[in-house]
């Protein structure tokens, strides 16, 4: 009986060949670590729909940056929680320079000032509606709230920020905050530009971490319909031609074919971001005893990698590093 000369198990009979023989590995270094930041001291807040994930003060949070510097993460993302009694329909607190926001960035590059700090760039933690743009009798208005989120950026890189993340899908802001960059001599300054965000239900943790939901309807009318996958390629390439230095997709895994579309199309680093939603599953199937949390973990992450990501915005990013380190 003859058998056959290739025999593709003879690869993955031990441990050692298999490490060799890999295509993609995970490293600490490919993760964006987003942080949740609130005013006051000594407050770590779980939230409920994402155990063990933390809101915290900026005083835990310089902390918390010294702590992932440790472990090999060298990038995060700042999200902030701002009072009800600081939100307007034109987002005025996100351009207060001495806000939540731009004493995140000041206490992160103080601690650690090798770490990258990227900075979200969006109007809905700030709006008194919720929404990523300011509202005009309804309707999320595109032009003025362009004009905003350039100040915004801005405000961001003045106060220390390496890459400043739009993430609200307004048409033509790419440009206009490479214009205000590029004004303001803030020539280094990156844009990671959220390209290709879908409207998804993936979101509802997050909105919950920051009080962000919108006050009425919903993000559709600016972030892509979920059965389009073209539109994405549009939308990016338009973003790299504004001055765009990395295109982010959002959320992750219920979208690797538009990561992987983007991959053969674009030259550019792309991150994906895998998204409060996909954590709260996870966790919750692992409590259950569903699944193995960490092999589950992994095998997600790796998706990514094969997929084409070059960076991975992850809540479990702090979990994993702790789980490559241990295994080294």
């Amino acid at each position: 009986m003859m058998y056959p000369l290739q025999r593709n198990r003879r690869l993955r009979s031990s441990s050692s060949l298999r490490n060799l023989v890999r295509e993609f590995e995970i490293y600490p270094k490919d993760f964006i670590v987003p942080l949740f930041i609130v005013e006051g001291e000594n407050i770590k807040e779980e939230i409920p729909s994402m155990p063990g994930y933390y809101r915290m003060s900026l005083d835990l949070i310089e902390k918390e940056v010294a702590l992932l510097w440790e472990l090999g993460l060298q990038s995060v993302l700042l999200f902030v929680k701002v009072s009800d009694t600081r939100k307007d329909n034109k987002g005025t607190e996100a351009l207060n320079p001495e806000g939540l926001m731009q004493r995140a960035i000041q206490t992160v590059k103080r601690k650690v000032p090798e770490m990258v700090v990227m900075t979200d760039v969006a109007l809905d933690p700030y709006s008194s509606y919720g929404h990523d743009g300011i509202v005009e009798e309804g309707i999320i208005v595109n032009d003025a709230t362009v004009e905003v989120l350039s100040q915004m950026a801005v405000s961001h890189a003045e106060a220390g920020a390496d890459i400043v993340a739009p993430s609200d899908m307004m048409d033509g802001r790419i440009l206009s905050i490479r214009k205000g960059l590029e004004a303001a001599q803030l020539v280094d300054v990156g844009i990671m530009s959220y390209g290709a965000k879908y409207a998804s239900s993936f979101y509802g943790p997050f909105r919950e971490a920051l009080d962000s939901a919108p006050g009425f309807g919903n993000k559709k009318t600016y972030q892509m319909d979920f059965g389009n996958r073209f539109d994405a390629v549009v939308e990016c390439q338009r973003d790299l031609d504004e001055g765009a230095d990395i295109i982010m997709v959002k959320p992750g895994i219920a979208y690797l074919d538009i990561l992987h579309e983007l991959k053969q199309k674009l030259h550019c680093p792309l991150a994906v971001y895998q998204v409060s939603g996909e954590y709260a599953m996870l966790k919750a199937a692992a409590e259950k005893g569903f699944v193995n949390y960490e092999l589950v973990m992994l095998e997600q992450l790796m998706a990514f990698k094969r997929a084409g990501a070059t960076l991975i915005a992850s809540y479990h990013a702090k979990e994993v590093a702790l789980f490559l380190n241990n295994e080294a």
